[in-house]
């Protein structure tokens, strides 16, 4: 791609993160272009492309499954400008930027050069530029240097740059738990002030950041530095309500489930959303519950009604596709089914799509200190038991019953006496 950009007179450069894991020695997920060639250029020159977005107008080129991302060099707009003013050719742009009263950029097509480009990147160790044509890396912000340190630095001032776009926020804990980055004083020190800006930020775009921040086999870290900076409870306004009345239980249970996604992830094993969320909204769950509880709603409904509320309230600012909030609803209700297990109910829970991650749910809560009688071990053993094992088990169940006194029934008798007729007479 590089070389067809180049032989149609444009420059062109991996940019980004590819080329600062290939300088840490890691495999890049995918490799994003810069050029100086404008989207309906780069649309010319490549025929099977789209270009796509609004806010940022880019192009997406189709080779066969794979999609390379190309954009143009953006140019330096609003107060910005005074810090490359005697870099950048200023007259060599498109003005197309609209900008938010917060500062939030809602709208960036300002086409520029490369030394105007590098300084709307976000950090340093992301604005390096590989070229084909020598072979080179082109570094204006000693990105290399701070790749070498693993550091991250904010390009320009931090919070102009947090302000511009919120996401920023979380991209910088992201990367610093993913790359094992210390942030910079100056980047860091803006964090926290910052992380309410993220209310302003799209629920379906904070949902795409959502999957970066927990799957990328760092979830556990993410997440203690996401409560660090004020950030979780941006994201999760009722869990991180939860968390702050807790003792430590539902901070164990979410650390457990971010270890055991990590571990997952890590050995190439497969990982669903819809666990992982029941999980962090879990303990919003509960509160909620145990409140319509105690205004004398019964333990099912109390739970469907409660689960209808965190839901409603949480997709207000990450928007959770239907495809995970269903199951997620499933796994929460099987939780009060697991203990009812007598009779058929427990084969035919075994039998529920859904019981394979309510039942990890289960030891979830257990590893994390809940007390819930044993119920963990014994559909440990039921499920892998043959049936006389499995009758044995049930009638344990019964055995641990308390004993009531047997009530009588009455028996009709066969052959009833004769009723005396009732008269008017005396």
């Amino acid at each position: 791609m590089l070389y067809a950009l180049n032989a149609a007179g444009f420059q062109a450069f991996i940019v980004g993160g590819g080329v600062r894991d290939l300088l840490l020695g890691l495999t890049p997920k995918d490799f994003d272009i810069a050029t100086d060639a404008t989207p309906e250029q780069i649309r010319a020159v490549f025929r099977n492309s789209r270009i796509i977005g609004r806010r940022f107008r880019i192009v997406h080129v189709h080779f066969g499954r794979e999609i390379l991302e190309v954009s143009t060099f953006r140019a330096v707009t609003g107060d910005n400008v005074e810090i490359v003013e005697e870099r950048v050719s200023r007259h060599d742009t498109h003005l197309d930027s609209v900008h938010s009263a917060s500062g939030m950029i809602l709208r960036d097509n300002v086409y520029g050069n490369i030394e105007a480009d590098v300084l709307r990147r976000d950090f340093t160790a992301n604005a390096l530029y590989y070229t084909v044509r020598n072979f080179e890396v082109y570094d204006y912000v000693n990105g290399i240097t701070d790749v070498d340190l693993r550091c991250l630095r904010m390009i320009g001032d931090p919070e102009q740059r947090y302000r511009e776009d919120p996401v920023r926020v979380l991209r910088a804990i992201r990367l610093a738990a993913k790359l094992n980055f210390t942030i910079e004083a100056a980047t860091e020190a803006p964090l926290r002030p910052c992380a309410r800006l993220l209310e302003s930020v799209s629920a379906a775009r904070l949902f795409d950041e959502f999957m970066k921040l927990f799957f990328s086999g760092q979830g556990e870290k993410t997440f203690l530095m996401l409560q660090k900076y004020g950030v979780f409870s941006v994201l999760f306004p009722g869990t991180g309500a939860a968390l702050s009345k807790d003792d430590g239980h539902y901070q164990r249970l979410l650390r457990s489930a971010f270890v055991s996604t990590d571990a997952r992830i890590n050995d190439d094993k497969s990982v669903t959303p819809a666990f992982l969320l029941a999980v962090i909204l879990w303990p919003a769950l509960q509160m909620q519950m145990r409140t319509n509880q105690t205004a004398g709603t019964p333990p099912a409904m109390a739970m469907n009604d409660a689960a209808q509320m965190i839901l409603s309230h949480q997709l207000e600012r990450i928007s959770i596709p239907r495809r995970f909030t269903m199951p997620m609803r499933e796994i929460w209700d099987m939780q009060l089914k697991l203990p009812n297990r007598r009779g058929k109910r427990a084969e035919l829970m075994l039998g529920n799509k859904r019981f394979r991650a309510a039942y990890d749910f289960l030891l979830l809560r257990e590893d994390a200190g809940e007390n819930l009688d044993g119920l963990g071990q014994w559909w440990t053993q039921y499920q892998t038991a043959n049936p006389e094992l499995q009758a044995q088990l049930q009638s344990h169940l019964d055995s641990d019953e308390p004993h009531a006194k047997p009530r009588r029934r009455r028996v009709k008798s066969r052959n009833p006496k004769p009723t005396t007729p009732i008269t008017g007479a005396d």
